[in-house]
């Protein structure tokens, strides 16, 4: 550098500015200049002199208007600069002195004075330095256009450019739309005016590399193409995403075929036009006439991925064949990335295949309860997750709710999970109660550790919509969020329990009475946390969405509502969501009675269901309907002691006979003799009823019984509750 006076060593080193996002050394040309607090230029590097119209020595003490156009009034040909141009300069220098005298960064456009006599609009920033006692009070940094004769002249800077890095990727994208941008961000400005990216449709639509070379009219996808002036008729000629054959005999089919890179010179008019009327887009023929064009194929273990095309202006250097050989260095380098990405998006896609497929299709419920979902995957960094939801409809006007988080992501937690909500539904139709159902999975669990260390967190709520009761418990899961019909909403305390596969732990269950139209969220730990967010900011956040007047709302906006400001996260987690709207069966629909403890409580069991039945329309069912109560009852009768309560319920799509007894034995169906004059009132049980069933309660036991309905009666129901026949499970 050549400086007027000695620079104090307290000065830091300019740092480069880029006029735009990752300008190319290619396409600029940097001057870096020492000036004092009145502008004028006391240092300057050693390519200034042969940039603007100065020489070293005169160079030295001008003022920094003086090598813009703000200090020249007449131009080469004797014509006066604008003066917009002159003043706009001005104006500029102004506000770079202004903010190096407060001691701060600056940046403005300049029309500076080239040695060659013409102008350029330079990217000017001016950074204030600590000199100690130097004269320089800042340095300025220029960023000037090179012009296009001068472009690709230097061979060496290009391939600098090109192959600076052995990987031209950051190594955390293996998307193919990503790839391309990064790749044609590489070679424009630095090697050509434009290019385009082009790969072969099966590497995305089946992430399948061909096993042999492709044929000639192999269909291509267009991943990205871009303009060092972004011309907007290069978008629309070309435009991304499309999906093309190109017609035989063209450069990108000779290219293909040979698996050899095709050098045009210049292309001719007669061939642009050509392709134009192949493609039937006239823009096409002025954009590729007289345009040097450089075709490169991708290619990765033999087999041709894709195409590189390169394209330099009209008025710019030719390619040749020194600017071919780099080429195919830098796409056999790139081509390579194609073939990571093709492997991981087939992987990728047979996770999401996996996890979707184990993931539920419909979610069942009884006709008072309404239940809706949402399943939010996680961020490609993020990739494929554990979570999973269930909502299952039980007997007796009961569902399970439940979401779980299995630890880890991609397939093998895919998969733990699949194995989770299988036991999960498995443990739900045994009708075992949420606490015992947990201790089950956490077995599961450590077993499946033995040999694929895993651990996952989980929610279990089962709703009886004849009580209004819940229970529920929960294994290192966070807790639910239950909002009252008034809209003040609280998240429940759960007595905590260790996660799932991680110990030995007892899991607690809580009772919880619920007030009809109360709303009942579960949600798994990326909804409500992210690496840019604390968990209880987003817990408050959750609390906020389900605030003041949510139980009145559609649960489809209020899932929408749940995951406001989660999708922009770049890292996020996978998210479900289940949100229930908690309602008793109406009282005309049930009945629950107290029975004698004595044999005459099956008469009296008898006669209290006829009027019932004869209210909904059931007349038909009275006969079965007194013979399975009167089994079920008798049974109770004679084989416990205490209360016997009998309930009857009116679904949409059954009839459900419950007896509630407090003796724990569940009863179980016997092999009896012909002569047997016992044993035999649960074989009339299973053959009068569509299924029956037990289960076990706090305080004994229920044996139930279902039966079908007439559909004239599911239909009259349905409407006078306004659900859509197709939309009830």
């Amino acid at each position: 550098m050549t400086t007027g006076k000695k620079v104090s060593r307290k000065a830091a080193p300019p740092v480069n500015v880029n006029p735009s996002p990752n300008p190319s050394p290619s396409s600029v040309r940097t001057l870096i200049l020492g000036i004092d607090r009145t502008g004028r230029i006391v240092q300057h590097d050693r390519t200034a002199p042969k940039i603007l119209a100065q020489t070293a020595d005169d160079l030295l003490g001008v003022h920094l208007s003086d090598i813009t156009a703000a200090g020249r009034r007449v131009g080469d040909d004797g014509l006066p600069v604008q003066i917009t141009t002159a003043a706009a300069t001005g104006i500029g220098i102004a506000t770079l002195l202004e903010a190096v005298k407060s001691d701060r960064e600056a940046n403005a456009v300049l029309t500076i004075i080239l040695a060659n006599g013409g102008t350029a609009d330079a990217v000017v920033t001016a950074k204030p330095m600590q000199t100690g006692d130097s004269d320089v009070a800042a340095f300025v940094i220029m960023q000037i256009p090179v012009s296009s004769p001068e472009r690709f002249v230097d061979p060496a800077v290009m391939r600098d450019i090109l192959m600076r890095d052995a990987n031209p990727i950051d190594g955390d994208t293996l998307d193919f739309s990503e790839l391309a941008k990064k790749m044609t961000g590489q070679l424009v400005p630095a090697f050509c005016t434009s290019a385009e990216v082009l790969v072969l449709e099966s590497l995305i639509g089946d992430n399948e590399v061909p096993a042999h070379a492709p044929h000639a009219d192999v269909p291509l996808r267009r991943l990205h193409i871009m303009h060092d002036q972004e011309n907007p008729a290069w978008q629309s000629a070309f435009p991304i995403g499309e999906i093309l054959r190109y017609p035989g005999g063209s450069p990108y089919v000779r290219c293909i075929e040979s698996g050899a890179p095709v050098l045009e010179h210049a292309v001719s008019a007669d061939s642009a036009k050509k392709l134009a009327r192949t493609w039937r887009r006239k823009p096409v023929s002025g954009l590729l006439s007289d345009v040097s064009m450089l075709i490169i194929p991708a290619i990765s273990k033999g087999t041709v991925l894709g195409l590189f095309c390169c394209f330099r202006d009209a008025g710019t250097r030719r390619f040749d064949r020194h600017d071919m050989e780099m080429a195919m260095d830098f796409a056999t380098k790139s081509a390579v990335f194609f073939d990571h990405a093709t492997r991981y998006n087939r992987e990728h896609a047979t996770a999401l295949t996996l996890q979707r497929a184990m993931l539920p299709t419909g979610l069942s419920a009884p006709s008072s309860v309404e239940v809706r979902h949402r399943y939010l995957p996680g961020s490609e960094l993020v990739e494929v997750g554990g979570d999973w939801y269930e909502s299952i409809k039980l007997p007796g006007a009961r569902v399970a709710l439940v979401v779980g988080d299995v630890a880890g992501h991609g397939v093998r937690a895919a998969v733990t999970m699949g194995r989770l909500r299988t036991a999960t539904w498995t443990l739900a139709m045994l009708e075992l109660p949420p606490a015992e159902s947990l201790q089950q999975l956490d077995d599961l669990m450590q077993n499946i550790g033995e040999r694929e260390p895993h651990f996952a967190t989980c929610a279990y709520a089962i709703y009886d919509a004849v009580t209004g009761e819940i229970e529920l418990a929960v294994a290192g899961h966070l807790p639910p969020l239950l909002v009252q019909p008034d809209g003040t909403n609280a998240y429940l305390e759960v007595t905590p329990s260790p996660p799932l596969g991680v110990g030995d732990g007892i899991v607690h269950t809580q009772r919880i009475k619920i007030e009809d139209g109360s709303l009942f969220v579960l949600y798994t730990d990326g909804l409500v946390e992210s690496r840019d967010r604390d968990i209880s900011e987003g817990m408050d956040r959750l609390q906020v969405a389900f605030g003041e007047g949510a139980p009145e709302k559609d649960l489809e906006d209020l899932c929408k509502t749940a995951l406001d400001g989660v999708y922009s996260d770049a890292k996020r987690d996978d998210i479900a969501v289940l949100i229930a709207k908690l309602r008793r069966i109406p009282e005309e629909h049930r009945l629950c009675i107290p029975l004698e403890h004595e044999l005459s409580a099956a008469g009296q069991a008898r006669a209290a269901i006829r009027d019932p039945l004869k209210l909904w329309g059931l007349e038909d069912l009275i006969p079965a309907t007194e013979l399975l109560v009167s089994e079920l009852v008798t049974n109770a009768i004679r084989y416990a002691d205490g209360e016997t309560t009998l309930r009857l319920i009116l679904e949409p799509d059954s009839l459900v006979c419950e007896v509630h007894d407090t003796s724990p034995a569940l009863p179980r169906v016997l092999q009896v003799d012909n002569d047997a004059e016992n044993g035999r009132g649960l074989h009339v049980v299973s053959q009068l009823a569509q299924r029956w069933g037990t289960r076990r309660t706090p305080t004994g036991k229920v044996v139930w019984c279902e039966q079908p309905v007439p559909e004239e009666i599911t239909e009259a129901m349905l409407a006078a509750a306004g659900i859509e026949p197709m939309s009830f499970h």
